[in-house]
């Protein structure tokens, strides 16, 4: 089975190509415009869009690498072709707009024009870049995306293509986990994840420095700079909750051949509850270990998350109760804990099939079927 996965380096450009590279992002914004101002004046004149032979015309005199010009030009006309398709299906959608410096981030190259050596990312027409390769990759590398992130970091974000043989499930517990809003998690076993609130630590710092842009001139240096030092901080705060997150989930995958979650709108929550959710990273929290379960042998299941707070985990019977009611105690049978852990213990046997509530599994890899199967009996 052949796979392609992404690998992220932080590229280390020296002053020159840094400027280089800036300035191609500079031309990337102008070519993108340019073929915009031509295809609204080609709609004018002749009620017409242009064709993807025209604009590969067009790219010719960017003065970027003929691939790079020829993928945002590209990239254009795509957008213009599904605006075009929404309006006949009925749809809303906005037409692609002209675009600011500060909106054009990232040089693709989808065939050709870079080379991996060691530590060296040789890059037309830039030269030899210094990335820091901290870890193999498989395969072979098919694109690669320049990308310069708001912090003024460069990174390098190449795909590869390899042959990837399935990982056999392993044998071990299942679990169910409710990410809460008082702790970061609690397991169906009883054991609870404590919320990290990185945030926090950097709030003070992040809410001076917010004041100092504030305070700054509209389009001055001095402003960018200020906007610069936030965005830094940002960065910092980022990397802190990932670097936390990748480690649960390395813990939780080695110790469980099952992990079961609820399939949450975590933008609607964190709408409703504030910074909070979003600081604790859910989703992301999410994609990490859904992706990391088919090469650690373990099955992410995502389940109906309806009334998994309400429904008791030992009789079904629907317990309403308020937000700030931390006990659940059920009238029919007598089951009192804590309202998390009953949340954890539904996700699981929704997951297995082992509640007489709503059972519906979603996300299911077909590799991990035979695992759930076994769970079921």
């Amino acid at each position: 089975m052949k796979v392609v996965r992404a690998y992220k380096f932080r590229l280390y450009p020296n002053k020159i190509q840094a400027k280089e590279m800036q300035t191609h992002l500079w031309l990337s914004k102008n070519l993108w415009n340019d073929g915009l101002e031509f295809a609204k004046q080609l709609y004018v004149d002749y009620q017409l869009f242009p064709s993807r032979q025209a604009y590969q015309e067009i790219s010719k005199y960017s003065g970027m690498h003929s691939q790079v010009a020829q993928d945002v030009l590209i990239r254009l006309y795509l957008a213009i072709k599904v605006k075009i398709k929404r309006k006949k299906a009925g749809l809303k959608g906005g037409f692609p707009r002209f675009k600011s410096t500060d909106r054009v981030k990232s040089l693709h190259y989808p065939q050709s024009g870079f080379s991996l050596s060691g530590r060296k990312l040789k890059v037309t027409p830039f030269g030899e870049i210094n990335i820091k390769k901290h870890r193999e990759i498989y395969g072979a590398i098919k694109t690669l995306t320049l990308k310069k992130e708001s912090s003024d970091r460069w990174y390098a974000i190449l795909t590869a293509e390899a042959e990837v043989q399935p990982v056999p499930m392993k044998q071990g517990e299942a679990v169910g986990v409710d990410l809460g809003l008082m702790t970061f998690a609690t397991l169906s076993n009883g054991e609870w994840i404590k919320k990290p609130r990185h945030m926090k630590k950097y709030e003070a710092k992040l809410a001076f420095r917010q004041r100092e842009l504030s305070n700054k001139k509209l389009g001055g240096k001095n402003r960018r700079k200020a906007k610069l030092m936030v965005a830094r901080i940002h960065v910092r705060v980022a990397d802190t909750r990932k670097d936390w997150l990748h480690k649960t989930a390395n813990n939780l995958l080695s110790r469980y051949s099952l992990i079961a979650f609820e399939d949450l709108d975590v933008q609607g929550i964190a709408e409703e509850h504030g910074k909070g959710i979003s600081d604790a990273g859910w989703s992301i929290f999410t994609n990490i270990i859904s992706y990391k379960a088919e090469s650690a042998g373990c099955a992410v299941v995502f389940v109906n998350p309806k009334n998994t707070t309400k429904d008791c985990s030992h009789c079904g019977t629907c317990v309403q109760k308020e937000e700030h009611e931390r006990e659940h105690n059920c009238p029919s049978c007598g089951l009192s804990m804590d309202r998390d852990l009953n949340a954890a213990i539904n996700i699981l046997n929704r997951a297995t099939g082992g509640t007489p509530g709503c059972r519906e599994r979603r996300n299911v890899p077909e590799h991990a079927q035979g695992r759930i199967a076994d769970l079921d009996k």
